[in-house]
């Protein structure tokens, strides 16, 4: 059964996450801190992480950036907040996907599944995608160019998956869009370009050479050439 982590200061709305998610057969694990919820990850397996962004102490934010330093887990913040720059602050953290509360029960649970369902999927294929001196790892979710090894979100990953298995085509903001979120109704095409300034950001800061590589079509999207 898959483990889905659940952190939250309002033990109500941990449990009625959890009565949306359980009858489905997830185990959840309720946490009412980040502290304690980056805890739980550093000793046990989870399969996803749904992380509120107002907490007391650590907020959801810095619990991600923190996550993100040992542990490539999906994770999907939660939100009250529906300004666009506070959603693209979450993604900039290293976050999957957000919902914005309030949210709808199949809402959050389709969201669940299309990152669970991509997850399994990629198990069942090819380890690895190469092109030219990349390597796109599906078991590790990173990409390598020589030596260098960078790891990447589940959103990153999706983004590069789709760009390097079909080199020299432009993809619009909305392909990429279909391409790493799979439920993607509620989600700015604008969001694309947030994932791709931290992808080359990260790429730029260890030795890649991204600039040669993925490239804006103004106008319509971006491509790997």
């Amino acid at each position: 059964m898959q483990k889905i982590l659940l952190v939250d200061d309002e033990p109500r709305m941990l449990d009625l996450i959890e009565l949306f998610l359980q009858p489905l057969g997830f185990i959840c694990m309720k946490e009412t801190s980040g502290k304690k919820a980056i805890e739980i990850l550093q000793n046990e397996k989870v399969n996803l992480v749904l992380l509120d962004v107002m907490m007391p102490e650590m907020d959801g934010w810095e619990a991600c950036k923190k996550i993100r330093k040992f542990s490539d887990v999906p994770i999907i913040m939660l939100t009250a907040r529906s300004e666009k720059l506070d959603l693209v602050k979450g993604l900039n953290t290293g976050a999957d996907d957000y919902i914005t509360k309030p949210f709808d029960e199949k809402e959050l649970v389709a969201r669940v599944n299309a990152i669970l369902r991509r997850l399994s999927v990629n198990e069942l294929e090819e380890v690895s995608i190469t092109y030219e001196a990349f390597r796109l790892n599906r078991e590790t979710y990173s990409l390598q160019y020589h030596e260098a090894i960078v790891q990447l979100t589940l959103k990153e990953f999706y983004i590069i998956e789709a760009l390097i298995t079909r080199p020299k085509k432009t993809y619009t903001r909305e392909e990429l869009l279909n391409a790493a979120w799979e439920f993607s109704t509620y989600t700015d095409t604008r969001t694309v370009d947030s994932h791709i300034r931290n992808l080359r950001e990260k790429l730029k800061a260890n030795g890649f050479p991204i600039d040669e590589f993925l490239k804006t079509v103004w106008g319509i999207g971006y491509k790997w050439s």
